[in-house]
């Protein structure tokens, strides 16, 4: 797939000698994709990505994959910062309310493809801005289909067997942590991350479907 070139001034090097290990998937939340292209694409908005996919799914390139897009922002994934240098950004047309539109999803399964053939990244390391930062960021957001991307290859998939352990908030974070889920948040806020990845539908108190949409945590040695 060939994108349409509209280069961003908002990047720089990758840092440590850092290459792409991630895709961060997030939505606009803007009105439409000429907008946000606008903002991704303004000096004095200091944000970009290195792709933007409208919901019509047309494929902006604005960064190069080689690259540091300044997309992700403070957070953490499996212990690991600087997530700007360690991923590739990609930005989906939507304002977070509403389903994501078919073209839309045709184009990120392809792009998703390649990209992760090209970096060799395999499919746990397509996570949402939520994911990487709890509490401060909640896109892709609860209509996204995770479901679509696992069932192509292009993501983890939930563990949907209905488990027995007690679902306490220590056993949620210790699954949650060996999921990647490991920046510094209440538990409140680490319930309502996973459950924006896994179970967007959910409500209320911790339940033990929440322990069951992650895997097992390792035992300690």
């Amino acid at each position: 797939m060939i994108p349409v070139w509209h280069p961003s001034p908002n990047f720089g090097p990758r840092r440590d000698g850092l290459s792409p290990s991630l895709v961060v998937l997030h939505y606009t939340a803007m009105q439409d994709a000429a907008a946000a292209l606008d903002r991704l694409c303004d000096p004095a908005a200091e944000v970009s990505a290195h792709y933007l996919i409208g919901a019509d799914g047309r494929l902006w390139q604005m960064v190069d994959e080689a690259q540091r897009a300044w997309h992700a922002g403070a957070g953490e994934w499996q212990g690991l910062d600087d997530i700007n240098s360690r991923s590739i950004g990609i930005e989906l047309d939507n304002r977070g309310d509403h389903p994501f539109s078919a073209p839309l999803m045709a184009t990120l399964e392809i792009l998703l493809a390649e990209v992760l053939r090209r970096w060799a990244i395999p499919p746990a390391g397509v996570i949402g801005h939520s994911d990487m930062a709890p509490g401060r960021k909640c896109d892709p957001g609860p209509r996204f289909d995770w479901a679509r991307l696992a069932r192509a290859g292009l993501a983890a998939p939930t563990l949907c067997e209905r488990l027995f352990e007690y679902p306490s908030p220590q056993a949620l974070r210790a699954r949650a942590c060996a999921a990647g889920f490991t920046a510094p948040v209440d538990d409140d806020t680490l319930l309502a991350a996973v459950r924006l990845r896994h179970r967007p539908w959910a409500h209320g108190p911790l339940a033990p479907e929440d322990l069951a949409s992650l895997a097992p945590a390792a035992p300690r040695a």
